[in-house]
């Protein structure tokens, strides 16, 4: 398995594959939960300019994508508006009795295992990824988990992350969850 930077299209198209794979709406209900699942659909432009941003971790075995971690930056918050109300929510909230927004972060914008993969670190080790490539660059890595998604928060917990907020919108009831790459 090796963990690297996403460079080609094919690199794109085959998370857009995994992710399709996984998304909520194309699950049997009952593997949504337990297995875990993705709630965001990017197309191929729209990941193409984010990889162009800020570079997409992706884990490859054997020429696939059996992983990825996404990375996207505040300034992409205008081509999902699903993902507005968290954006906005970042506005109004402190960490360490400081604003957010004065921190440098981005938001993990999404990540997901392969089935086959799933149980063996992979996980984590996207994670570390993000860490040893972006800790130079930001203070924090922000992401939100549905509180349905069980799975993904046990598993973003173990890493390190936090909830430091929970909110509901109209598709569901959301953690805001923080890892402090500076201090923590």
């Amino acid at each position: 398995m090796t963990i690297r930077i996403a460079s080609t299209a094919e690199d794109l198209k085959q998370i857009l594959q995994l992710q399709a794979q996984n998304h909520y709406e194309t699950l049997p209900e009952g593997r949504r939960h337990p297995g875990g699942f993705v709630t965001v659909r990017h197309d191929l432009d729209l990941l193409t300019r984010m990889n162009e941003a800020i570079g997409q971790v992706i884990a490859e075995e054997n020429g696939a994508v059996a992983g990825y971690a996404l990375v996207m930056p505040e300034s992409f918050k205008v081509f999902l508006p699903v993902l507005t109300p968290m954006f906005d929510t970042f506005q109004t909230l402190l960490y360490k009795d400081r604003p957010l927004p004065d921190y440098r972060y981005y938001v993990m914008g999404q990540i997901c295992i392969d089935a086959a993969q799933r149980g063996t670190g992979l996980f984590q080790q996207l994670y570390e990824a993000h860490r040893h490539f972006y800790a130079p660059r930001f203070d924090l890595c922000l992401t939100e988990v549905s509180s349905s998604n069980a799975r993904s928060m046990r598993a973003h917990e173990k890493v390190g992350f936090q909830t430091i907020h929970r909110f509901s919108d109209e598709t569901d009831e959301w953690n805001i969850l923080l890892w402090d790459w500076q201090g923590g």
